[in-house]
């Protein structure tokens, strides 16, 4: 059902590009939210609705912030009662599973609920949602009169179910006014072409690696196996995400609209926190300008910037779904950050380029546990991982999955580093650059080939961060 809706933007996008171009301004903005709407419906039907409501809430509260800009306990309240119906609402859909759960456990109580399905991309459009929210009472921008405006912004079809997360002020200007060229539209489609590619040619092959090892029980796993396992999940799930933000901001440029970056090459990151100005920067400056900094950031006593990260990090963890092992990795990441704070990111910066593989080696550590069902078997992984629970250190099953895709897994780690920024930077002669051009272009067809055979041949389509 995911992926359908991929295939139905695939293969719908040229005629809403005719009909986009077609139409004179005035009307472009109701055509992409109809093709929104409808792209979402067509992955989740029954959750359309839930979407109209949380826009029309949201619409109302913007507007009855923005008249009461000039009594501010009023306007607090309104944005407090706000918040609390949005959360409500993600947390009912994301979350009432596992605080009954939880309830359960721990009164020793027998209370059932069937399980609620997770509609796609509620994550998103509810932080978008607040975004709007919070830069109207901060007076960033004037609440939306135009509710067909604020629709878009919500429902904007690229970034709807699986990010970036879009801040309304950045975006306010351009749903009223915004440039079109040839030039913009040209690197919207290359952009596209080349999300597309990591998503399909690199994360679908790795992520096929990943998913036959952690299918596995430890126990029954290599040390070879197990490291195979947690590298191709690494580099899977960044290029599925980073391929999807690549496409969502390709898409965009297409329609005239530009959007921030959302990945910077993030395993090259010496330090765990530049690892996350790296990855996710939509999230990561998402949660420090309405979170961390409300909660008095790092302007505060040294015990309460500690107290501040790790809300935020048990945030973040949450943030993608409802699981201890969520959690885990969430605080997991608020204790490295806050070592860092207490001195470690200093000494890291001093054992150069020893600080890379460290970090990357807690960064993959981390992605186990996000990985994982449960603790028990995360455990029973890093065991695996470190020999430690007397398992061969190479087997068939490793040499195998090695031999079958050492292709995708050079391709990857090479694509995960910054190698074509710097060849960018190169001077060549006219005539040189010509030619690269022309490669270029042709490189870029091939890829779609590649994209188009492979979506043929293959069923293994997952979209990992659609599940938030």
């Amino acid at each position: 059902m995911v992926f359908s809706s991929v295939l139905f933007l695939f293969f719908f996008l040229p005629l809403v590009l005719a009909l986009y171009f077609s139409v004179p301004f005035k009307y472009k903005n109701t055509i992409l939210l109809l093709f929104s709407l409808v792209f979402y419906a067509w992955g989740e039907p029954r959750y359309v609705v839930l979407m109209i409501l949380s826009i029309l809430m949201n619409y109302g509260y913007g507007i009855w912030i923005d008249k009461t800009q000039h009594r501010e306990k009023k306007k607090v309240s309104i944005l407090t009662l706000a918040i609390v119906m949005n959360i409500g609402l993600l947390g009912f859909f994301k979350y009432a599973n596992f605080f009954v759960d939880v309830m359960n456990s721990v009164l020793q109580t027998n209370l059932h609920l069937k399980p609620i399905p997770l509609p796609i991309g509620i994550s998103f459009y509810t932080f978008h949602a607040l975004s709007y929210l919070i830069d109207v009472y901060r007076k960033k921008e004037k609440a939306q009169r135009n509710l067909f405006r604020l629709s878009l912004y919500i429902t904007f079809f690229p970034q709807l179910v699986a990010g970036p997360i879009i801040r309304y002020n950045a975006v306010a200007e351009q749903l009223g006014k915004r440039a079109f060229s040839s030039p913009q539209f040209a690197e919207g489609i290359k952009r596209f072409i080349l999300g597309l590619s990591k998503k399909i040619l690199l994360a679908n092959p790795l992520g096929s690696v990943a998913d036959t090892v952690f299918a596995s029980s430890p126990m029954d796993l290599s040390t070879g196996s197990a490291w195979l396992g947690m590298i191709a999940y690494t580099l899977q799930i960044y290029f599925d995400f980073s391929g999807y933000s690549d496409m969502a901001i390709g898409l965009g440029k297409m329609f005239g609209f530009e959007f921030a970056e959302n990945f910077n090459y993030p395993y090259i990151s010496k330090s765990i926190s530049e690892f996350w100005r790296r990855w996710h920067i939509s999230l990561g400056s998402w949660f420090r300008d309405y979170v961390y900094i409300p909660l008095g950031g790092s302007r505060v006593a040294h015990w309460k910037i500690y107290r501040n990260l790790f809300i935020v990090w048990t945030l973040t963890g949450f943030w993608h779904g409802a699981s201890w092992t969520f959690l885990a990795w969430g605080t997991y990441y608020g204790i490295l950050i806050a070592l860092e704070k207490a001195g470690l990111e200093k000494w890291l910066s001093k054992i150069y380029p020893l600080n890379h593989v460290i970090v990357l080696l807690l960064v993959m550590i981390g992605w186990v546990f996000f990985r994982a069902d449960n603790f028990g078997y995360a455990m029973d992984f890093m065991s695996t991982l470190f020999y430690s629970n007397g398992n061969a250190i190479f087997d068939s099953q490793a040499l195998s999955l090695l031999s079958l895709n050492w292709l995708p897994f050079a391709i990857a780690i090479l694509v995960a580093m910054p190698v074509y920024p710097k060849l960018q930077k190169l001077r060549f002669s006219q005539s040189i650059t010509n030619a690269l051009t022309v490669f270029a272009m042709l490189f870029h067809f091939f890829l779609l080939a590649e994209v188009i055979l492979y979506l043929i041949n293959s069923t293994y389509n997952p979209f990992l961060y659609f599940r938030f």
